[in-house]
């Protein structure tokens, strides 16, 4: 889905296809979670938007607010996807706003810049906890409701390391491998609910602030990266979601070449991407080592492609 799917996306725009739909966004105080929140709103929908800082929260409420959205089409709600215990409370707070929830956009998670072998074991149980346990654990208070309703979309934000294996991201990949093979199998647990839909986006390198506070050796130590200019558009990989989303895609790309191309690679050539991957990954690691790796291969550029 490129450009024919940009057209169909303008015309559920001008057909007001998200107004008054109740979409709760994860992960939504920055990056790709932040501009599918202003993109959704220029678009009439209702937004429950959630993370960590409510004061990054406000601040991009604030700004949904500059379209034609009022105070209460935003509810702001702090939500802490480790907080287990906190999800059911959470997902009956948005339905007493709203009376229902039609999206929910699983965004939030952490990244990893990491070698296994230096790597404690805690920082992959904070990883999975994070990524994958968080996820599915709110998933399944919204899956309850959608049920009732019988409609509703789900849509994860996963990663196209969920799809291959790339080095100092073995935690990373484990929890979006662990992502795409939970919802594969919930897709299969819902075909009495035809109109329940399972969505699972995979971001090649985006510029967002995931890379800003990525899991290390250690929980106590934080690496952070600078230049992003070479990855695609945070803008972009939203529009390109919300064309997913829109248009019920069980799963998408999303990333300009050489990533969209070892995607392929890895889809019908695992053999060469195994060989090319050994090549680059050798070449990453040393630079990793010598402190000048630049960070790619991530939910973190250039002519964007999808494939859908």
């Amino acid at each position: 889905c490129m450009e024919f799917d940009f057209w169909i996306y303008s015309l559920a725009g001008e057909k007001g296809f998200w107004v008054l739909d109740v979409v709760w966004v994860t992960g939504a105080s920055s990056g790709i979670g932040e501009e599918l929140t202003y993109q959704l709103a220029k678009l009439g929908a209702l937004l429950a938007i959630s993370a960590r800082r409510e004061d990054e929260l406000q601040r991009v409420k604030k700004k949904c607010l500059r379209n034609s959205l009022s105070e209460n089409d935003i509810l702001v709600l702090r939500l802490d996807l480790t907080d287990r215990s906190s999800h059911e409370a959470a997902t009956n707070s948005v339905l007493k706003h709203f009376g229902k929830i039609d999206v929910l956009v699983n965004n939030g998670g952490r990244s990893q810049r990491s070698l296994f072998v230096d790597t404690n074991l805690d920082v992959y149980n904070a990883i999975i906890e994070l990524n994958y346990l968080g996820t599915i654990s709110l998933t399944k208070y919204v899956l309850n409701h959608m049920i009732q309703r019988k409609k509703g979309k789900i849509v994860t934000v996963s990663s196209v390391m969920g799809i291959m294996g790339a080095p100092l991201a073995t935690g990373y990949c484990a929890s979006k491998h662990a992502l795409q093979g939970f919802f594969n199998s919930l897709r299969t647990e819902l075909t009495d609910y035809p109109e329940i839909s399972v969505i699972q986006i995979c971001p090649g390198p985006v510029q967002s602030q995931i890379i800003q506070n990525v899991f290390t050796e250690n929980l106590a130590k934080v690496r952070t990266h600078g230049d992003q200019s070479h990855k695609m558009p945070t803008d972009r990989c939203a529009r390109l979601t919300l064309v997913s989303m829109a248009n019920d895609v069980k799963e998408a790309w999303i990333s300009d070449h050489p990533y969209l191309a070892v995607c392929y690679l890895w889809q019908y050539a695992p053999t060469w991407a195994w060989w090319l991957m050994n090549r680059m990954g050798k070449r990453r690691i040393q630079n990793f080592k010598s402190g000048i790796v630049r960070v790619t291969w991530a939910n973190t550029g250039s002519q964007a492609q999808s494939h859908c």
